[in-house]
């Protein structure tokens, strides 16, 4: 047996992943392929290279993209964009995991959505449609509910069930609509604005899982602007936990799947029931613990004092009301006996047994003021006179005929005062104001 373990021959696990590595390089199909597939795990290394994630719905692949080929591309790689590429595949020693060497890559038509969604879902968010502020609340019971999907599927299968048995007595109405395809999103708004007109509490608008070209009609913008206008809260079932569309950004509640939605529009019934029993096991308590309560006092009131000495309570009133009428009573005689000594200081006072002193007294305080009165009116007379004489002084001082009683006359023409010769001819006629009287002469000479 010895001999059997010397012959066996053992790889070290780098001569393993080497020999592996060889056999990948050395197949011709493997060092030129194209695929296509969603990028996942996406790493811009700060060398330049691209490291991500190849994925179809099934598998997936590890991809590595030099900066030497890197720099070709047109567009910047994110987690979720649909490319075709084409490389070689290889194993990497290290890890001994093989992955694939990507030379070249460019958009999916996929892609192209992918992107064309990426700038619906900005424009909308940058107007507001996905604010928390803007959402209503779902009903917690509702009494009708609006389905909007295909007629047929497992979608309405699975929203329909599970509405019946968690919560039977809620009434669904179903608006068929196209889900994908080619009038999908026309049809989705035509039975959104229908179902405005039904008496409904909540909506459910949605389908089951899919591509992302099946699932576009939830990413068209009349779409998800005609949730927003909904009157009636809406709530989106669109694919599978992991898709999200506009539909879901804009709707007042998002569901992972058509299932999860029909479980939050509508409560449980069993729930409901288990928690109205403990309500009901809560509420007896309670009752329970008030009757006992009021039993206790109840008990406490038939043997206290008052109650077996009920004339107790009487005396114990009697006596305080014999104090407060003695307390009144003292109050009362408090007040006569000070009013009585202000009567009494009123009736003693000087004034009332000398009613015609005060009279004398003002009597004789009005002479006194009169006299300084009259003191002071001929004061200010006699200062008012002295400066009205003043006056008239300083104005016949300035009076230009008080000259004239000197000796002087005044002479004018034509009411014009002459000072000169030249200012009159021969043969006018002058006026000459005199101290006393005016005279009028004729000229009949001028020197």
């Amino acid at each position: 047996m010895n001999g059997d373990v010397m012959d066996i021959k053992y790889y070290s696990i780098t001569a393993l992943n080497r020999a592996i590595k060889n056999m990948f390089d050395s197949k011709p199909e493997l060092n030129k392929v194209y695929i296509k597939g969603e990028i996942s795990n996406f790493k811009h290394h700060s060398r330049g290279h691209l490291y991500f994630t190849l994925k179809d719905e099934n598998s997936r692949i590890a991809a590595v993209m030099f900066s030497s080929s890197a720099k070709n591309i047109n567009f910047e790689p994110e987690d979720g964009m649909k490319v075709l590429v084409s490389g070689r595949v290889t194993v990497y020693e290290a890890t001994g995991g093989y992955q694939i060497y990507v030379e070249q890559m460019e958009l999916d038509g996929i892609g192209n959505l992918y992107l064309e969604y990426e700038r619906l879902k900005k424009t909308l968010e940058e107007q507001g449609l996905f604010k928390e502020e803007h959402k209503k609340a779902i009903p917690k019971f509702p009494k009708k509910i609006g389905i909007i999907t295909a007629p047929t599927g497992a979608a309405i299968r699975d929203i329909l069930s599970t509405i019946k048995r968690r919560y039977p007595i809620c009434e669904t109405i179903l608006f068929p609509a196209l889900v994908q395809g080619v009038g999908a999103k026309e049809s989705i708004v035509e039975q959104l604005n229908r179902a405005q007109d039904f008496d409904l509490d909540v909506i459910i608008c949605g389908r089951g899982g899919g591509s992302i070209e099946d699932l576009w009609a939830f990413n068209e913008e009349i779409v998800a602007r005609a949730i927003y206008n909904s009157r009636i809260p809406v709530i989106s079932a669109v694919g599978h936990e992991i898709d999200f569309t506009i539909a879901d950004f804009v709707a007042d509640l998002r569901a992972p799947t058509p299932t999860g939605a029909a479980e939050m529009a509508v409560p449980n019934l069993v729930d409901l029931k288990t928690l109205i029993n403990q309500y009901t096991i809560r509420l007896n308590e309670n009752i329970k613990g008030i009757l006992n309560y009021n039993v206790k006092r109840i008990e406490v009131l038939k043997n206290s004092y008052v109650l077996k000495n009920p004339l107790a309570l009487y005396e114990v009133k009697e006596q305080k009301l014999d104090t407060y009428i003695d307390r009144l009573n003292s109050y009362i005689i408090k007040l006569l006996k000070d009013y009585s000594l202000r009567i009494n200081n009123i009736k003693d006072s000087y004034v009332l047994r000398n009613p015609l002193s005060a009279y004398e007294v003002k009597r004789e305080k009005l002479s006194s003021l009169r006299e300084i009165l009259n003191k002071q009116i001929k004061s200010k007379i006699e200062q008012e006179k002295h400066g009205y004489e003043m006056l008239v002084n300083k104005l016949e001082l300035l009076n230009p005929l008080s000259i004239l009683g000197k000796g002087y006359s005044l002479v004018t023409c034509d009411g014009e005062i002459i000072k000169s010769k030249n200012q009159v001819k021969e043969k006018d006629i002058i006026n000459i104001r005199m101290y006393e009287g005016n005279l009028k002469a004729e000229i009949k000479e001028i020197d």
